[in-house]
């Protein structure tokens, strides 16, 4: 079994790891001791779906989890969300640095690729600060929900709450034990609104950029005079990119939302202006793969729900809990439009050129991940005849860009229907090039053929 397992490469050996814990999470939820009393009947694949959306951090249900798991099965959830959006690998790597055990050069293969890092260098302290940031963010953002929490739903109830609310929304999971309307109780509380909406864009800002950021951050206030500009231009390369891409997306995000919405009853229409933009800023964030719901999408209209299709396509940033195709490969689709409109040889961002194998790596997981996504469309629309083909289309995004949001479907697929949907949350979970990867040879090719021109109009 070992020799099997050393004979796997590094991103099968990932894909493994989520089954595992897939598996195993599966039928601890399905046991009756996390279950409550009250809890309607329910069948194994019904708890295989809901452990798929979390360690997927997904956010998709067959059923309220607050209506089916006790306090245990929760903490249970909780947990398995947490491995789902820090990833098993940082885990095993994390234990084994703690006891001073060193990892084999397969192990580091393994934890660079779950981690979007293409060097193992100081990749122990690196882990550690990852992990240090997320209880901190967590932590802290749970004490802030618990203001509003424990009053309202008594002293443990609202701690727990608060931290089941936080871990789910750092990793971009979109599960809550609230009930059955996601946060469409909390719709224009602002504290709720803005700490879900922070920890959102902090899990999906990326690991790696979030150091670098706090790193220039520190130089910053060491600095003397303190220069702003200089601090952000020594920022990398990829941490610009993804903050200017992450501040389009959510300006325009909300306000296109806002445009297409603020006269509709049924969402925001009997708001106050305040209220409509905080409900349209909230809606933008959490279609970065999060899965939280403000408003019920059946009743939005059909262009706003397109656009959340979209922002669910582009997701978050590399290395982190989000997923979609990753706005780092999305900037530089655009960026590729640009420079072959100018006529320019090479693709740039600020004054840098970027290399062409990224370039052809993005284009690999385009076409990945619209292949996966019009088959997976396609083969819904065999098996859910009856179901309207827009709101298929909907949680197909919804589905393999780990989002979690639904118009009311979920529950009301078929058996075939859900396993494709599982598989959707998986292949997005674990990412189109790691896919690829797996599937792959070991060896590259190294035979050079002859040009070819071909026209392409």
């Amino acid at each position: 079994m070992r020799f099997f397992f050393n004979q796997l490469t590094a991103a099968q050996k990932l894909c493994l790891s989520f089954i595992f814990v897939i598996i195993l999470g599966s039928v601890l939820l399905s046991l009756p001791i996390f279950h409550l009393p009250s809890a309607p009947k329910t069948a194994y694949i019904d708890h295989l779906f809901t452990v798929v959306s979390m360690v997927c951090v997904t956010g998709l249900s067959v059923f309220p989890i607050a209506d089916v798991y006790n306090h245990a099965g929760l903490i249970l959830s909780m947990i398995l969300i947490q491995i789902g959006g820090l990833g098993l690998i940082t885990l095993i790597a994390f234990s084994y640095y703690t006891l001073r055990r060193k990892l084999s050069l397969s192990d580091l293969t393994v934890l660079q690729s779950s981690l979007s890092r293409e060097s193992s260098r100081h990749l122990n302290k690196f882990l550690y600060s990852i992990y240090k940031f997320t209880f901190f963010v967590e932590m802290a953002c749970a004490g802030i929900l618990m203001i509003d929490f424990i009053p309202r739903f008594g002293f443990i109830n609202g701690i727990f709450n608060a931290i089941f609310l936080s871990v789910s929304a750092f990793c971009n999971a979109g599960f809550d034990n609230l009930g059955n309307n996601s946060l469409i109780d909390f719709q224009t509380n602002p504290l709720v609104n803005l700490t879900i909406a922070f920890l959102i864009i902090a899990g999906g800002l990326g690991f790696a950029n979030w150091i670098d950021i706090v790193h220039r951050l520190k130089d910053y206030l060491k600095s003397k005079p303190k220069k702003l500009s200089l601090t952000l231009r020594r920022l990398k390369i990829q941490t610009r990119l993804v903050l200017l891409t992450t501040l389009i997306l959510l300006t325009g995000g909300t306000l296109l939302s806002w445009l297409i919405e603020y006269h509709n009853p049924n969402t925001i229409g009997n708001l106050n202006f305040f209220q409509q933009g905080l409900v349209s800023f909230f809606q933008t964030v959490t279609m970065r793969t999060a899965g939280f719901a403000t408003i019920d999408y059946s009743q939005a209209h059909s262009a706003t729900n397109f656009l959340f299709i979209i922002q669910m396509i582009i997701g978050g940033a590399p290395g982190g809990t989000a997923g979609g195709i990753k706005i780092a490969c999305a900037s530089l689709i655009v960026l590729l439009f640009k420079s072959e409109l100018r006529g320019d040889k090479h693709v740039t961002f600020s004054k840098k050129r970027i290399p062409q194998e990224i370039i052809q790596q993005v284009l690999t997981i385009l076409v990945f991940f619209f292949s996966v996504f019009i088959i997976g469309y396609f083969l819904l629309l065999v098996t859910e005849p009856s179901q309207s083909p827009f709101a298929l289309l909907f949680e197909t995004a919804s589905a393999l860009a780990t989002v979690g949001v639904s118009m009311n479907l979920t529950s009301q697929l078929s058996l075939l229907g859900r396993v494709i949907i599982m598989l959707l949350m998986f292949l997005g979970r674990v990412g189109p090039l790691t896919v690829l990867l797996s599937l792959s040879q070991k060896q590259k090719t190294t035979i050079t053929y002859p040009r070819a021109d071909i026209s392409l109009g």
